[in-house]
């Protein structure tokens, strides 16, 4: 049952988290909920590295437990930057954009060593970065006063993040 909830876990939870962060950036959820959410992920994590580590030791496996390895950590500051207050918004900003850009290099990995769809991989990592660059852009005009249409490019830089996570997950959970 833990390895099938090692596999497929992720397909429900990539688009859930990204979904639960367009709500927050929306102010839909407050940021106690979002402080539970990430203790809830850091625990997800650690369980997930530790029960996996055997399983995850070649190829493009080693290269995501390196990828959940590294996310444990970002995901713990973004838990600590929450008990902070203001002075945490580094950390949580560590957080985002850390799981932002670290699945693209999973991605990229994944792709380059013949999945079947290769296409999507590479698809997911462009997302995944462009997505980052988007929201920073969009982010940026907002804190600079520029013109407040902008207000929602952060949240469009969230959904190509999403976006493409969620489709290369999908795939790498049912395709094989």
């Amino acid at each position: 049952m833990l390895r099938q909830a090692r596999e497929y876990g992720p397909a429900l939870l990539v688009p859930l988290a990204w979904g639960f962060v367009a709500a927050a950036h929306l102010g839909a959820v407050a940021d106690s909920t979002l402080f539970v959410a990430h203790v809830v992920m850091t625990v997800l994590l650690a369980v997930f590295a530790v029960t996996g580590r055997a399983e995850m030791r070649e190829g493009t496996l080693r290269v995501w437990w390196w990828i959940v390895a590294v996310g444990f950590v970002v995901t713990l500051l973004g838990t600590v930057g929450f008990r902070l207050g203001d002075a945490g918004a580094p950390l949580q900003a560590v957080a985002l954009f850390g799981w932002m850009v670290l699945p693209a290099a999973g991605f990229v990995d994944t792709a380059r060593r013949g999945a079947d769809r290769a296409w999507l991989y590479y698809g997911a990592a462009v997302g995944s970065v462009v997505g980052a660059g988007v929201y920073v852009f969009g982010a940026t005009m907002y804190f600079l006063g520029v013109d407040g249409s902008l207000s929602a490019v952060p949240v469009v830089g969230l959904g190509l993040v999403g976006v493409g996570q969620t489709a290369a997950i999908l795939d790498a959970a049912f395709g094989y």
